[in-house]
């Protein structure tokens, strides 16, 4: 687990139905959505390419093809190569079926429709000096009430997740970037819709799940409001 970013490979989830932006963005995949100019998934792929990674798997599902048309086969450098679901099967189990083509341990993964500002070579570092499992990047807000809030001690260690609307109130969220390691990674139950967020990461208490809090800046274009809001950030 020494060799560095540049050896991961990255998955991104790109596969979500985008129900609740339909108001918005009609027409299109939510990641092929324009964020101040840019479709949204090329912000992602920037991200990782500036910090020198260069094989990433884009998980697709709805609207596949229009991800698959804007990315292509490269982007700066990296190779894109693409696993599309037969049916939805939920942020873990779309890692699962792209099993196959994670051939790093850790994986560096990436939800589709969030940005969060964070060093990525300081987030594997603390990855690998914890000899962690898997990593998630926590961001904290002023109102968890949307996202629920993550709880870890003074060490690192993850010890609770609450269900968005559970809890209000100043706290981390999940940013949604992770490190996920291969043993539990095949763990995941095959052919059959996971949340990583209600089902995986809280199965992975006391596994060797870590957090680790940035101060970056944190987005994401799930609603017609943090769309909007997404485009002023990026201004």
């Amino acid at each position: 687990m020494s060799d560095g970013l540049h050896n991961l490979t990255a998955a991104i989830l790109a596969g979500g139905l985008g129900t609740r932006l339909r108001a918005v963005v009609t027409d299109r995949q939510k990641v092929v959505a324009s964020v101040a100019g840019r479709p949204f998934l090329m912000r992602l792929l920037d991200q990782l390419a500036d910090a020198g990674l260069r094989r990433v798997v884009i998980c697709t599902g709805y609207k596949a093809e229009q991800v698959a048309e804007l990315a292509g086969s490269g982007y700066r450098g990296m190779t894109l190569r693409y696993s599309p679901e037969p049916s939805p099967l939920g942020t873990s189990g779309a890692l699962r079926n792209a099993l196959s083509l994670l051939d790093s341990d850790p994986v560096l993964a990436m939800n589709g429709d969030s940005f969060c500002e964070t060093d990525l070579a300081a987030f594997w570092r603390s990855h690998c000096e914890r000899n962690a499992t898997s990593s998630l990047v926590v961001r904290e807000v002023a109102d968890t009430s949307r996202s629920g809030r993550v709880g870890f001690d003074a060490n690192g260690a993850v010890t609770s997740f609450v269900e968005k609307g559970a809890s209000a109130g100043t706290g981390w969220i999940n940013a949604g970037i992770y490190l996920l390691g291969q043993a539990l990674l095949k763990g995941i139950p095959a052919e059959r819709p996971v949340s990583l967020e209600r089902e995986t990461f809280p199965a992975w208490i006391g596994r060797g799940l870590h957090a680790f809090p940035t101060t970056g800046k944190f987005l994401d274009i799930g609603t017609p409001e943090s769309y909007a809001a997404a485009q002023k950030l990026f201004t």
